[in-house]
C-alpha cells in the first residue's frame, strides 16, 4: 500500500470556490486599445484647444479620453499633456474649473482620472529628478547638485501638489481610495 503524505495535498485546487481557483482577469475591466498615432493626434487637437485659450475644455477632453489600452510611449505623451494643460491654468482658476467639471455629467469619473494623472506626474517628476541630481563620485560618496538640472522638477512637483490639494477640496479623499484600487492606469 503506498504512504500519501497528506499535508501535501493542495485542498484549495479541489474546492471549486476556492480563491486560487478565481480568474483574476475578470476584475480588469475591458480597455479599447490604442495607438500612439491616436494619442499624437488627441495631443495635438487638445494643444489646439489650450493655444485657443480654452484651457477649461482641453482638461476636460485630455481627461475624457484617457488612453487606458495604450502602450507607454502612448500614455507618457498623454501624461505631458495633461501636465502641459495643468501648469497652463492660473491658481485663481483651479477651484472653479474644478468644480464645474465635478457638477457636469461624468464628473467623479473625469477627477478621479486627474488624480490618476497627478499621482502619475509626481512619480514621474521625483525619479527623473533624483536621478539626474546625483552623481558618483571616486570616493563612493554622491555629490548632490544644488545648480543646474533640478530646479524645473521643483516647479512642476508644487503645481502638482497644488492642483492636488484643491482636486481633494473638491471630490473628497474618496477619489483618493479610487485612483488607488482601480486597476487600469494612465
Amino acid at each position: 500500500m503506498a504512504t500519501l503524505n497528506w499535508r501535501t495535498i493542495n485542498v484549495d485546487a479541489l474546492d471549486p470556490d476556492s480563491p486560487a481557483n478565481f480568474d483574476l482577469s475578470s476584475l480588469t475591466p475591458a480597455v479599447a486599445p490604442a495607438s500612439t498615432a491616436d494619442v499624437q493626434s488627441l495631443a495635438g487637437q487638445i494643444r489646439q484647444l489650450l493655444r485657443g485659450g480654452d484651457s477649461e475644455g482641453a482638461l476636460q477632453g485630455a481627461l475624457e479620453s484617457a488612453p487606458y489600452g495604450a502602450d507607454e510611449r502612448g500614455k507618457e505623451i498623454h501624461l505631458a499633456t495633461v501636465i502641459e494643460i495643468l501648469q497652463s491654468i492660473r491658481q485663481s482658476d483651479m477651484s472653479p474649473i474644478l468644480s464645474r467639471i465635478y457638477s457636469s455629467p461624468g464628473g467623479t469619473e473625469a477627477l478621479d482620472v486627474l488624480m490618476k494623472y497627478i499621482y502619475k506626474g509626481m512619480s514621474q517628476t521625483q525619479t527623473s529628478s533624483t536621478t539626474r541630481n546625483l552623481t558618483p563620485q571616486a570616493t563612493g560618496f554622491s555629490q548632490v547638485h544644488a545648480r543646474g538640472g533640478g530646479e524645473g522638477g521643483g516647479q512642476a512637483m508644487s503645481v502638482l501638489l497644488s492642483w492636488h490639494e484643491k482636486l481633494v477640496e473638491i471630490a473628497g479623499p474618496g477619489s483618493i481610495v479610487r485612483v488607488m484600487t482601480d486597476r487600469r492606469t494612465v
